[in-house]
């Protein structure tokens, strides 16, 4: 379907100046289920949709901490995901290690948008075919970025990729104003309602199929965290109660039929005029 002149090695130009194994790496993060991001003033949050291969088999990962102060969501290769996410535990451990402090969470981004970029350039390697959503703070406050396999990254005030998060960015560009002076239940509430956005029509929300990944200080239905504010991936029953506090989907009313009823078999066909 994809087969193109051009597309045999990613070091190829097309006459039109693209990368088509760049471009195909794109589309397996768009193949991932869904992973919402938004952030406040006060507050980075994570939201990804859970996949299950089968009713035998568990839930996929979809977030990783990678250091008190950073988590990730994912969508795309799960094993690319790993690798990626090790490497930036390393870098963040040599920080501390070296300097004795976090690393900045621009820089941590730059380091692996570094490391993709080199994929997409050198001969004999393949793009990494996953994006993550990363938030993190810092002096200046909480953050998100998006990393895709281009080696491109950029900062968000609210952020979806993976399966149909064109929806959930709709609902986020409709509501995102109002995100920077949300306290951390009405951001995760908002984030929520985005993420339900790319479920298909008989999908819902509940406790299994759901992570909500937070950086921030402590909110109401949270417990004792240590350190404050550091990165924690809310999963089962800790999430019941923000989900319990979402609103009810708007049905789309019916369109009203116009057209006149079909005739029965003993009705005559009336021809117009």
């Amino acid at each position: 379907m994809f087969r193109n002149t051009y597309d045999s090695d990613n070091t190829v130009f097309s006459p039109q100046g693209r990368l088509h194994q760049v471009e195909y790496a794109l589309e397996a993060v768009k193949q991932g289920s869904a992973a919402v991001g938004l952030r406040s003033k006060t507050h980075a949050i994570l939201l990804a949709l859970k996949r299950s291969t089968g009713e035998l088999a568990s839930y996929q990962q979809k977030m990783f901490r990678i250091d008190d102060h950073v988590g990730i969501a994912i969508a795309g290769l799960t094993s690319d995901a790993r690798v990626l996410s090790n490497f930036m535990r390393q870098q963040a451990m040599g920080e501390r290690m070296m300097f004795n402090r976090p690393m900045p969470v621009n820089r941590l981004v730059s380091s692996i948008a570094d490391k993709a970029q080199v994929n997409t350039q050198e001969y004999g390697r393949r793009p990494y075919g996953v994006g993550f959503l990363v938030i993190g703070q810092d002096q200046s406050g909480p953050h998100l970025f998006e990393f895709s396999p281009s080696g491109n990254s950029y900062e968000y005030y609210a952020m979806s990729i993976g399966a149909r998060s064109q929806s959930a960015k709709t609902y986020l560009e409709k509501h995102y104003e109002s995100f920077a002076d949300c306290n951390l239940e009405d951001l995760i509430r908002h984030g929520l309602h985005a993420l339900r956005e790319t479920l298909q029509q008989d999908k819902e929300l509940n406790v299994n199929n759901t992570s909500v990944g937070i950086i921030g200080p402590m909110g109401q239905h949270e417990k004792h965290i240590s350190p404050p504010g550091c990165f924690r991936i809310l999963e089962g029953e800790t999430i019941e109660v923000y989900l319990e506090s979402m609103e009810k989907k708007e049905e789309a009313p019916a369109p009203a039929s116009d057209a006149a009823p079909a005739p029965t078999a003993d009705e005559d066909v009336q021809m117009s005029e």
